[in-house]
């Protein structure tokens, strides 16, 4: 991560740390952007990094934002992720290293793609 733990621990929740910096994962169905149907674009919670257009932005019933597509792959950064003994994809903003989700091959068309992200790993600005 570019800004340091000690940091980023001063500036974000306890939960918000625990995703982005330790990699966890907020409880399904509890996110504050799960639901949300504004325009706009999500962004990085640590380096306001452009990540997700609410238009590609769907219901997967899976209990957390989903996204099929992003807004440039310049600031999304994909890593395998063999951790809970399974075999993930899991994104990263390219920026600063904040951990967002992981990447499944579940999504609608056109990408195929379902990017499941923590809602507390971003922040939403409205178009």
């Amino acid at each position: 991560m570019n800004k340091s733990k000690e940091k980023l621990k001063k500036i974000l929740s306890e939960e918000e740390y625990k995703i982005v910096v330790e990699k966890g994962t907020e409880m399904p169905f509890t996110g504050k952007y799960l639901h949300n149907d504004k325009n706009g674009i999500y962004n990085c919670l640590v380096c306001d990094s452009e990540l997700f257009s609410s238009d590609t932005k769907f219901d997967s019933g899976s209990g957390w934002p989903s996204f099929y597509d992003v807004l440039s792959n310049e600031n999304i950064n994909i890593q395998e992720d063999d951790s809970h003994g399974m075999k993930r994809l899991e994104v990263q903003c390219k920026n600063c290293g904040a951990h967002l989700g992981h990447l499944f091959d579940d999504g609608p068309n056109p990408t195929g793609k379902r990017y499941c992200i923590n809602s507390a790993s971003l922040s939403f600005k409205s178009k």
